[in-house]
């Protein structure tokens, strides 16, 4: 925008202020992130002898020049949701489904193989929940399994796998958020610290592999409330016309493709090393690997007849539909990281306060992961969190004494931010696990939340020894001891319950 920024003051808070309290008070996302925009425009144009219109027409200013510098991004989130509608279309996922379920006999390999392909499908939270559920709900019916433990599978590895998976929707929105701590090479670097998907994870897999249940979920596995059709009905309701292919060979193009896009887009075929390649421009590896995955679905498809080019059409603009709502999140948090960072000095602000408040530094990833919990499970949003949050904790550990807990506390956002997106009753992702399971949606929270809250506890205490120690093994061996001690806790409990 070519403005000089700014010294406001406790002005400077004003803007994340409003958007976090506005958030809390109406549930509502969207409207407050613009009004935190517009509230940090007033605080600019104000103390510059501004007025309300020159702030209106900075707001869109700022919009506009965020969708520009984000522009390969967008490209990337509306190809990636018309891939996700289209493959889903194909019946490809209907397919696997009458494939596996003539294989798989037991209890247990039934919820591990929803486990499996709950971290296999890591583009999308909302295409995995819905997909997975579409595809294993047949077999887990037959084991009796019950619809609560199925979606609890389904919410505890859609969120947890995407905000870890480098090729995501969701790793490219983080990236572009933490620009200025690094992009992709700091969201890299937040996968060992985000606790909070790595053990949801490790308890998923110790669930699903023994027969350990606590709370609401061990009544409901007692007595599984399964409709007696559905236990031999195929996954659509008949003979899917696509084939497992239909579903795996789109998605392995996509992953191949978009590494060796950002390996030709950084250069790596003109001489530079692989890792420079891979982080000089990844979005825009990302974007051919996307645009690779539909050709390739688009050849597959309309020889065979199993879409006719107008169905095809009409999914890609439904794929980019269904993105709108993760796009506007985007740019209204583009615009308000953009107006704390670079016109009001949110940062500087903030920074000072802490320095000068003698809060150690060390506390600050534990502190952050309670504050985006809660904020997150309030809003029932992750996106909306760490859209909100991710600049400001990036501009607090932004001198010498929070580089050290940088990465760390980036982590503690999102992990904060998965958390009360996973458990949260108006989240997105758990209405469709719930969805996708074909459980009654308060149930799916009632039953979950315990176990997604006992995780969290456990990441609290996690990120305490990640402050003081800055070290990821050590971070997550202490992590893993502390979940296994709550384990043979809540064993103990239970064994003293039935004496």
């Amino acid at each position: 925008m070519g403005l000089e920024m700014i010294d406001a003051g406790w002005l400077s808070i004003l803007p994340p202020v409003v958007a976090i309290t506005l958030a809390l008070l109406t549930k509502e996302v969207y409207s407050s992130l613009f009004l935190g925009i517009l509230t940090g425009m007033c605080v600019y144009c104000f103390s510059t002898g501004g007025n309300i219109l020159q702030a209106v027409t900075y707001v869109f200013d700022m919009m506009a020049g965020k969708i520009g510098d984000n522009g390969y991004m967008i490209i990337f989130l509306v190809l990636l949701g018309s891939l996700v509608v289209i493959v889903t279309r194909s019946g490809g996922t209907a397919a696997y489904g009458q494939w596996a379920i003539k294989r798989i006999k037991t209890k247990r390999s039934a919820k591990l193989t929803t486990a499996l392909l709950g971290l296999l499908i890591f583009l999308d939270d909302g295409f995995n929940c819905l997909t997975v559920g579409t595809v294993m709900r047949p077999i887990t019916d037959k084991h009796k399994i019950s619809r609560e433990k199925l979606s609890y599978l389904l919410d505890a590895t859609a969120a947890p796998i995407c905000i870890i998976a480098p090729i995501s929707s969701w790793a490219v929105a983080v990236a572009s958020e933490v620009e200025d701590a690094g992009g992709l090479g700091a969201f890299l670097q937040t996968i060992p610290f985000n606790l909070y998907a790595l053990m949801t994870i490790a308890m998923v897999f110790f669930l699903s592999a023994t027969s350990f249940d606590f709370g609401p979920m061990k009544k409901a596995e007692a007595d599984p409330q399964i409709p007696p059709e559905s236990a031999e009905t195929a996954p659509d309701g008949g003979q899917p016309r696509g084939t497992v292919l239909d579903l795996v060979l789109p998605i392995v193009t996509l992953i191949v493709t978009a590494i060796l896009g950002m390996a030709y887009v950084g250069g790596f075929f003109q001489g530079a090393s692989f890792s420079e390649a891979i982080g000089a421009n990844p979005v825009a590896g990302l974007t051919l690997g996307t645009f690779a995955g539909l050709l390739v679905a688009l050849c597959m498809y309309l020889p065979r007849k199993i879409m006719t080019m107008k169905e095809f059409v009409t999914g890609i603009i439904d794929g980019i539909k269904t993105m709108i709502p993760a796009l506007t999140i985007l740019i209204l948090a583009w615009a308000l990281g953009g107006v704390c960072r670079e016109m009001i000095g949110t940062g500087n602000f903030v920074s000072s306060v802490v320095s000068g408040g003698h809060i150690s530094m060390s506390l600050i990833p534990a502190i952050v992961f309670a504050v985006a919990a809660f904020l997150s499970f309030s809003m029932g949003t992750a996106w909306g969190t760490f859209g909100i949050l991710l600049p400001i904790v990036s501009m607090i550990c932004a001198g010498p004494a929070g580089a050290g807990v940088l990465i760390p506390s980036l982590g503690a956002t999102l992990a904060g931010s998965v958390y009360g997106d996973h458990c949260s009753p108006i989240s997105d992702t758990t209405i469709l696990a719930s969805t996708g399971a074909q459980c009654d949606h308060l149930r799916h929270v009632e039953t979950q939340l315990p176990y997604a809250t006992l995780v969290a506890g456990v990441c609290f205490l996690g990120y305490i020894v990640a402050g003081f120690t800055r070290n990821a093994v050590i971070t997550i061996i202490a992590s893993l001891c502390i979940l296994g001690l709550a384990f043979a806790g809540i064993a103990f409990m239970q064994t003293r319950v039935k004496e």
